[in-house]
């Protein structure tokens, strides 16, 4: 894969980029958010597919980006599918640093450094060329302006925009709720991009579906209808280092 195209993870960092402040919109569900889109660009690179609720690694080798391969390996580690929601609820300790680390290597933002409360240092970021999400949004614009299906990646980018609640960030007022609700629509032009955004929102909710039980073997009671599941394990990309000092805050 290589690396002239911008991934879905950053793509969805730079929307959540506000120009101004240089703070993250939702920077909780943002998390999440990138998480998913993980998931999904190992699918548009063949690396991965959907597999009902849960994911499935069909292509093991390297995509050549280090924080999407180190991804992929966690997944081939689990050595079965592994439900979708499980994997965006796991830990995701530094991955947004690590994006805006890198988002910043490539030139595209740069750290600003000021206090909290006039003693606690922190590290805001902010677009060295608001060209560059200008028109990521733009594509954004024209699939809900036109109507046309849009391609798998932009369908995907409006599906995490809408699951991690940045419709009001980029269509804000009551004149963008007719936006917003467009935005919303494109999930359903785009299966996996669906499926990761329906997760990022389940684990928002704390209500994410039970898997589907298949019946117990032969020797094994199956639990009764007033147990309680056991929850399938969660990861997630382990932490990554901090840019800079660890004492530092990022901003949200």
């Amino acid at each position: 894969m290589g690396r002239s195209r911008r991934t879905l993870p950053e793509e969805l960092l730079l929307l959540a980029l506000d120009p101004t402040t240089g703070t993250t919109a939702q920077p909780q569900s943002l998390d999440l958010g990138l998480a998913g889109a993980q998931l999904v660009e190992l699918a548009l690179a063949g690396r991965i597919a959907p597999d009902g609720d849960r994911i499935a690694v069909v292509a093991p080798r390297p995509t050549g980006d280090p924080t999407l391969d180190c991804a992929l390996e966690l997944l081939r580690r689990r050595g079965a599918p592994v439900r979708a929601v499980n994997w965006i609820g796991g830990p995701r300790l530094g991955l947004r640093q690590t994006y805006l680390s890198h988002l910043e290597r490539c030139g595209m933002v740069h750290a600003v450094e000021g206090q909290m409360c006039g003693v606690l240092p922190t590290t805001r970021y902010q677009a060295t060329d608001t060209a560059i999400s200008r028109e990521i949004k733009a594509r954004l614009d024209s699939a809900i302006r036109t109507g046309v299906p849009p391609d798998p990646r932009t369908a995907a980018l409006a599906a995490l925009a809408h699951a991690v609640g940045l419709g009001k960030h980029l269509y804000p007022g009551n004149e963008g709720r007719s936006s917003r609700s467009r935005l919303r629509d494109l999930i359903r032009h785009d299966p996996m991009g669906g499926l990761v955004a329906h997760a990022v929102m389940d684990v928002q909710n704390g209500a994410a579906a039970q898997p589907r039980r298949s019946p117990a073997p032969a020797g094994r009671q199956a639990p009764g209808p007033g147990a309680r599941p056991v929850p399938e394990p969660a990861r997630g990309v382990p932490a990554q280092p901090r840019h800079g000092s660890m004492a530092r805050a990022v901003a949200h």
